[in-house]
């Protein structure tokens, strides 16, 4: 029986198996993930507040108005702005390990050591996304920075590696 490690692509199969690379899985999970699971456009919806023409003004535009009528609570408003600012910021951060993954791929890394890096990556995302959504108190934010670090530097450590093999 292989271990989980080897399941998950982060230790080589023994012979005659090959390590399968799972880049292209954690591109597709990314992708739906930071457009699809994060997207603020969910919890607009459940309390009413989501208006197709122009749903990037929900909140600054019907946000306030929401409160003020007792529709939402201020502290449901805020977590929804952090839904929008968390989003966002895994749409822009997806092209980074898109890069990363694919280039990697490109050069010849070892397919564990890419597995490796889109492991950390994932869960360092999910707690980004978690946490920023999440938490409101600004000592347990830090979480979120510390997520955020801990998936670009997958990214970075992968991309050295893929330097290192093209120059080699």
């Amino acid at each position: 029986m292989s271990s989980l490690a080897a399941t998950l692509g982060l230790r080589a199969l023994p012979s005659p198996y090959s390590t399968p690379n799972f880049a292209p899985a954690y591109l597709s999970f990314h992708f739906v993930f930071a457009y699809c699971v994060l997207a603020p456009r969910h919890l607009k919806q459940i309390y009413g507040i989501d208006h197709n023409v122009s749903p990037r003004e929900d909140l600054s535009r019907y946000g306030d108005a929401a409160v003020k009528s007792g529709k939402i609570s201020q502290g449901l408003l805020n977590m929804m702005r952090r839904n929008e600012s968390t989003q966002a910021n895994s749409v822009e951060n997806y092209i980074l390990f898109v890069g990363a993954m694919s280039f990697a791929s490109f050069a010849g890394v070892k397919r564990e050591s890419i597995n490796r890096a889109g492991l950390v990556y994932t869960i360092s995302r999910v707690v980004y996304g978690s946490v920023y959504i999440l938490v409101d108190q600004p000592a347990w934010s830090f979480l979120r920075s510390a997520a955020w670090w801990g998936g670009n530097i997958s990214c970075l450590w992968l991309m050295r590696k893929a330097g290192k093999k093209l120059g080699a």
